[in-house]
């Protein structure tokens, strides 16, 4: 049997599953520069094929020395890690201002949407 032949047999028995669109995924921030000790919201889009998609998220925030540290949800003690999540994600991190001014992080976002593994890193450097 032909290769062609075989796939048109798959396709009448419906053992072709059609390939699912990759994941869209977005961060949406107001500023590289956030002041310290305020709220710096944060959102994170994702969609697949133009409507909203389930994923997972990890958030965390990468200093000079490359050592990522998992960020808070809100005021809460729990971390963004792995948190499951549809369509967008809105929280707020408050950069402390004794440790962060001036230096170079990155505010670095990873989501996995089915087969799609997005990271995605953006710069910030704290000013007071």
């Amino acid at each position: 049997m032909s290769l062609a032949a075989a796939a048109a047999s798959l396709a009448a028995a419906g053992g072709l599953v059609a390939a699912a669109p990759t994941a869209k995924v977005t961060l949406t921030a107001p500023t590289h520069k956030p002041k310290v000790n305020t709220h710096w919201n944060y959102s994170v889009t994702v969609t697949s094929g133009g409507k909203p998609a389930a994923a997972k998220l990890t958030v965390a925030i990468v200093d000079p020395l490359g050592t990522a540290h998992p960020v808070q949800f809100g005021k809460s003690t729990k971390y963004v890690t792995n948190w499951p999540f549809k369509g967008t994600f809105k929280d707020f991190v408050i950069w402390p201002s004794d440790s962060a001014v001036g230096l170079p992080l990155v505010f670095r976002v990873t989501v996995v949407a089915g087969p799609t593994k997005k990271v995605i890193g953006y710069t910030v450097t704290p000013k007071r």
